[in-house]
């Protein structure tokens, strides 16, 4: 039989952490969030320690996600895909920040616990955010963890910005970085 539906879900306890009626004024605090929901994913060992949060114009979480590749069985399940995809269905539109006649709506943010893999950067472009908030960097990712972020192109942050999107990175760094070296010395998972 040919499979033909995607079925992924959130960790139930996501519902207990996201509080969709608070508005997160300031960067910090949108990049705090991810950085919770990757610390509490890694240690309720449900994914991975990778977390993200799509925010909305009135700065509330539109969408959550947290990285579910090893318990959803797809490499797609990282944290940013996880809230793009589920702030495009929450919206019911495949750019956020575009209305249905194709009108600029936003500003739509993505506030992650680390900076984007390859696999991330790519669906940033075209996910319809306006800015991109990063607390740990990919050389954090690399130096704490086993995990390979991948290649992306040199100028990364300049070919985000020539497509109108604003990179804000090391917000909460420590952090950030602690979550990564926790998961790290327990020899976790691959998630």
């Amino acid at each position: 039989m040919l499979y033909a539906q995607v079925h992924l879900t959130l960790p139930a306890w996501v519902h207990d952490v996201v509080d969709t009626t608070r508005a997160y004024a300031s960067d910090e605090d949108k990049v705090a969030l991810a950085i919770e929901l990757a610390g509490r994913n890694a240690a309720a060992q449900t994914g991975g320690p990778f977390g993200a949060a799509v925010f909305g114009p009135s700065d509330r979480v539109v969408a959550a996600g947290v990285n579910v590749v090893l318990p959803q069985s797809t490499s797609l399940a990282h944290a940013e895909n996880m809230a793009y995809m589920l702030a495009q269905q929450r919206l019911q539109r495949p750019r956020l920040n575009q209305d249905e006649d194709g009108r600029h709506d936003g500003p739509y943010t993505l506030a992650t616990s680390a900076q984007p893999c390859c696999q991330c950067y790519g669906a940033t472009v075209w996910a319809g955010v306006d800015r991109l908030l990063i607390g740990a960097r990919a050389e954090d990712v690399h130096e704490l963890t086993e995990f390979d972020e991948g290649p992306l192109p040199a100028d990364w942050i300049g070919e985000l910005g020539r497509r109108g999107i604003e990179v804000a990175r090391d917000l909460r760094r420590d952090d950030a970085r602690a979550v990564l070296a926790a998961y790290g010395q327990t020899g976790g998972r691959r998630y």
